[in-house]
């Protein structure tokens, strides 16, 4: 399965405003699953939706695979991947 048919089947989240696979921008500190502090202004990318869009879970690459979830309210839309 590639990743294009993977993001056509989630873009259906009735009530998010955001998609899986769209970059966001945290508009304050975040702490991760592993304990470690995102900066404000750091970009991620979607890979969870979270109670319609209330939250997402949004992966970091820096430090690597790094995961926090974070509400709708703290983030920006910062970009969608080009098919």
């Amino acid at each position: 399965m590639s990743v294009e048919v993977v993001y056509q089947w989630s873009e259906d989240h009735p009530g998010a405003a955001l998609r899986e696979l769209d970059d966001v921008r945290i508009l304050k500190d975040v702490v991760t699953t592993d304990g470690d502090t995102i900066a404000a202004g750091t970009e991620g990318t979607i890979v969870a939706i979270w109670r319609g869009g209330e939250a997402y879970e949004v992966e970091f690459p820096e430090p690597m695979g790094a995961l926090a979830t974070i509400t709708a309210d703290d983030m920006v839309f910062a970009g969608r991947p080009v098919p």
